[in-house]
């Protein structure tokens, strides 16, 4: 009878099998670096990229990067939102224990399992936020523009200036610059951002006040 039930279960190939064994290998070691409590969900590329919605995740390093400068330029008990940016996101929450306050900022409803911190946002509608982000209540906002248009970009410059008491990180290509200038005041940065996966555009940084990016 045993044997008979045995039959029952569907075998996977060994070639399935062995990719199974990569994944939860892979998925051991990152949980491996977080702490008991779960936080492996912050991981970046623990949500895949989905080329179709124009994402391309950074680099741990740079990542890490502008985290860090959001959190100097935050100040203590600064707010933070990253707009279209869940890789600076997903960093920023690695640093729970600091100081600070962070939303995310995203049309992608993945990143919804982070809970109340996550804020359904399409650029096309770029004011249709909720009652409980006020004007100007940002210390810094970090923003990273889905797609390299002007249209994109002065649309998401309308979300910016609404959310930020004065302060800006922007990423995106280099051949944004003068559009960057003209509708947000920043200049560029001598940090050049790095993404897990090599892109065709050249990226560049953003800012319009004194960083630790040059």
């Amino acid at each position: 009878k045993m044997d008979d039930e045995d039959d029952d279960i569907p075998q996977l190939s060994s070639h399935a099998l062995a990719a199974l064994q990569e994944f939860y290998l892979e998925q051991q070691q990152r949980e491996g670096r977080k702490t008991s409590q779960g936080f492996s969900q912050y991981s970046v590329g623990s949500i895949e990229e989905d080329w179709q919605l124009s994402q391309f995740w950074y680099s741990d390093e740079t990542a890490s990067r502008l985290a860090d400068e959001a959190i100097l330029a935050a100040g203590e008990g600064g707010r933070i939102a990253c707009v279209s940016a869940p890789s600076v996101y997903q960093k920023l929450k690695e640093q729970e224990g600091s100081d600070f306050s962070v939303c995310i900022l995203e049309y992608d409803r993945r990143f919804s399992v982070y809970g109340e911190e996550f804020i359904f946002y399409d650029y096309n509608d770029p004011l249709n936020l909720p009652e409980s982000l006020l004007p100007h209540s940002f210390d810094i906002v970090v923003a990273d523009p889905p797609y390299l248009s002007e249209e994109c970009l002065q649309k998401t410059a309308e979300t910016i200036k609404y959310l930020t008491k004065g302060k800006i990180l922007l990423c995106t290509g280099a051949v944004m610059e003068e559009q960057a200038a003209q509708h947000l005041g920043v200049k560029i940065c001598k940090f050049i951002p790095k993404h897990s996966r090599n892109l065709a555009n050249e990226f560049r940084c953003y800012v319009n006040y004194a960083s630790g990016l040059d």
